[in-house]
């Protein structure tokens, strides 16, 4: 059956049609609301601090420590594509590694989509290059999120016992943020709602879906979790390595040692961003971010300016840096859209 045609009764190309289109908007409107919130962020430093000093804030970033934050940062990136590919493979999905590779870096251009939803669009591309079902690739894209997650909470946690701040709100924030992937990972719901709620003629849909979804999601066993671990936790620290880049771009004498409040600050800041459900953690990681380096280098002379300062910069390149590579890539494998559906080569 071509991917493209009906799947189980599921207009798969034109649910993902349709996807696409409501993916630009929300796009387009997050990277919107990020522009507007970077500009009040200025306007507030440079209220608190006047227009000169925060512009020679600005002035004075050293490019080669910025440009080795973005290099860190994709490689951070570049570093989970391996438990990806163990995950294709387990569900006995079969594309060349340099497609492959392309395709998982287009599902970061979703990533500010709201719960990540937009990555599924890679399930189309997935389909167009190897005739694997949307239900096949799927379980793929969920597992690909959530150890993600535990590798983010896992280094979040770890990070406020060594730091010995906030350990409670991590914990909880952490507790809080599983609950989705427990309804993901766990049939016994499913199938208790699908007993109640599958007579009905409009959500067959819905449960045909699911019962092809947990049947493939077996399939990957636990081996492939633990697998990814080393790989979420490491490219969450290379992020945390990101901003430490960032704030010595702005002069700040940071040393070493300095590098496990740095990790805490970044992951606690995101954490509190993740647990309000706004999109690309809008505004809520931003001001987190602000109130961590104040609180925690004033002796190093950060101000609320040099905080701002830092803060949209380390945005700029963890949320629209990512975003632009993840579009490249998706405009690039979008060329597989319009071909018919083939073997993988």
């Amino acid at each position: 059956m071509a991917f493209d045609a009906v799947e189980d009764g599921v207009d798969v190309a034109g649910d993902y049609r349709r996807h696409v289109k409501k993916a630009e908007h929300t796009i387009f409107i997050i990277l919107a609301a990020s522009f507007a919130i970077f500009m009040i962020i200025a306007l507030f430093a440079i209220a608190n601090e006047g227009f000169r000093s925060f512009a020679l804030e600005i002035s004075s970033i050293n490019v080669a420590y910025y440009a080795g934050a973005i290099l860190i940062l994709f490689g951070g990136y570049l570093l989970r594509f391996p438990k990806w590919g163990l995950y294709l493979n387990k569900l006995g999905v079969r594309i060349g590694r340099a497609k492959n590779l392309m395709i998982y870096l287009s599902m970061y251009s979703m990533d500010i989509t709201p719960g990540r939803w937009g990555r599924s669009i890679a399930s189309y591309t997935i389909g167009k290059v190897s005739n694997a079902r949307f239900t096949k690739v799927f379980p793929a894209i969920v597992a690909d999120i959530f150890t993600d997650f535990l590798g983010f909470a896992s280094l979040a946690l770890f990070a406020s016992f060594l730091v010995n701040r906030f350990v409670f709100e991590s914990v909880l924030f952490t507790i809080l943020l599983l609950l989705p992937f427990f309804f993901l990972y766990n049939k016994g719901p499913f199938q208790y709602i699908k007993g109640k709620f599958g007579h009905i003629r409009w959500l067959r849909k819905f449960f045909k879906s699911g019962e092809l979804y947990f049947r493939n999601k077996s399939l990957l066993g636990k081996g492939a979790y633990i697998y990814s671990l080393p790989f979420t936790i490491t490219a969450e620290i290379m992020n945390g390595a990101a901003l430490f880049l960032v704030i010595l771009s702005f002069g700040v004498n940071l040393g070493l040692s300095d590098f496990p409040i740095v990790i805490f600050i970044y992951t606690s800041s995101l954490l509190i961003g993740l647990i309000t459900g706004i999109p690309a953690t809008l505004g809520v990681t931003d001001g987190a971010l602000i109130g961590y380096l104040t609180l925690f280098f004033p002796a190093l002379g950060i101000t609320f300016g040099l905080a701002s300062a830092i803060t949209i910069f380390f945005r700029f390149i963890s949320v629209w840096f990512v975003e632009g590579f993840g579009l490249a890539s998706l405009v690039y494998t979008t060329r597989y859209w319009s071909t018919p559906s083939q073997s993988a080569r």
